[in-house]
Parts: structure tokens; sequence; C-alpha cells
């Protein structure tokens, strides 16, 4: 068993009353082999990234603590979307849920499967705020702040909800 490393999983849906969906993902990955929860963002809400004719979506960032590698890791959040309904049918679709790995210790990889850094996760505020809520002094591996990374990102319209606020948009 490999040493645990700490890892940032970001968090989005917009189908299936979103919120709920990505409470379930939480729920899940806490209950991950040699996996621990030790944080998680409040809700956003964001328009969506690909095509607009989709409702918004509610995203997340959790923080995990693991001793998984991380294509085991991927393979496990891809298990979870698979059981929350997932259907991959269009890039930036519509989805019940989506699980990517943002960060996982400071690993620079690419394979077919995974990179990581996630790819796009400095170009996405729905991606930055949440993780700068749960770690501010967070650095990704390429020296680059969290916080520098925010000032330069792209905007998708990203507002903080309560649960209590949250109405689903049914389509």
């Amino acid at each position: 068993m490999q040493r645990a490393v700490v890892s940032y999983i970001a968090l989005g849906s917009n189908l299936n009353n979103p919120a709920q969906q990505v409470q379930q993902a939480l729920l899940a990955m806490d209950q991950l082999p040699e996996t621990y929860l030790l944080a998680y963002s409040s809700l956003y809400q964001s328009a969506p990234m690909g095509p607009q004719d989709q409702p918004p979506f509610i995203n997340a960032v959790a923080k995990i603590k693991t001793s998984l590698e991380p294509l085991e890791l991927l393979n496990q959040l891809q298990a979870i979307e698979n059981q929350q309904g997932r259907v991959r049918k269009e890039h930036w679709g519509a989805r019940t849920i989506d699980l990517d790995i943002v960060l996982y210790d400071h690993t620079i990889m690419q394979t077919d499967r995974l990179t990581l850094p996630h790819y796009g996760a400095k170009e996405r505020d729905f991606v930055l705020l949440p993780l700068a809520e749960i770690d501010p002094q967070l650095v990704f591996p390429d020296g680059e702040s969290v916080s520098h990374a925010l000032q330069h990102c792209e905007r998708y319209q990203l507002e903080k909800i309560a649960l209590s606020q949250y109405k689903p948009q049914h389509k």
C-alpha cells in the first residue's frame, strides 16, 4: 500500500436534482477504500460550459486523503458516476454527475485516461473558487497559486448557493 496523499476532486451535475447528486457523490467518495473525505466546498451554480441548451450546473470541490493510485482513484470515481446514472453522450453535455481529479498530491502525469493536474482546472472559476474556499493557500505543481489562477480564468456566472435557496430546474 502506498502512502496516503491529498487529492482534490471537482464535482458537477445538472440533471436529476443536481444538488442531491453532488451530495450523494460526496457520501460515496467517503466510502471508497483507503480514502477519507477531509473537506468539501459550498455548492455553486454555474452556466454550462458546453452547449447552452442545458440547465445550469451545480459544482463543488472535495478534498480527500487517499492511498489509491491515481488510475485506481479514477476507476473508483467513474464507478460512482456509473452508479449515479452518468451517460456519456455529448462532450460537455448534461450529466447526472461528473467527478474529475483536479490535483493528486503534486503529481504531474499524462496518460490516455488521465491528465494531472486536470487540464482545464486553471481555466474554470467553477473549479477554482470552490478549491480556494477549502484551501486558499493551495499551489499547483507549476508554482501558480489558486488565487492567481482565479484572477485570470474564464467566468461561468458562478453563484454560491445555499441548499435552502436551491430550486431544481426541470428540463
